[in-house]
């Protein structure tokens, strides 16, 4: 756990948040739970046929059921830690940043990589 500017980072399992006390002494997420990927925050990409891990420079790793499951726990025990509510579709499970899910050609996401910047660690798409 770390502390800048009032913005406090936690981390386990493999995933992290950061949160800051507002002043009314409530705890409010300023990144919400997500998996960190060497050191950052990455975004939970859902393309419709798997769930993706994105990180900020576009780099593309395939979510393990194992990623998900911690996951899941860490956002449990944060949220009843900080007294952050979770709300009823967070419960059921992963919530993705992005998704994408039409695969009509000629509309934007018929090619999912294209459509979020993403691509393999190889370079590739």
């Amino acid at each position: 756990m770390g502390s800048t500017r009032g913005v406090v980072r936690i981390e386990k399992y493999g995933c992290g948040a950061e949160v800051r006390r507002g002043p009314d002494e409530r705890y409010q997420m300023t990144i919400a739970p997500t998996i960190m990927l060497k050191g950052q925050f990455t975004r939970l990409w859902d393309a419709g046929y798997q769930k993706f891990l994105l990180t900020d420079d576009g780099l593309k790793i395939p979510a393990l059921a194992s990623h998900l499951q911690n996951l899941r726990k860490f956002n449990e025990e944060l949220r009843t830690a900080l007294g952050v509510p979770t709300f009823y579709n967070e419960a059921l499970g992963s919530v993705s940043q992005l998704s994408v899910y039409d695969r009509v050609r000629g509309r934007k996401g018929d090619v999912p990589d294209e459509t979020v910047g993403a691509h393999s660690p190889e370079g590739g798409q």
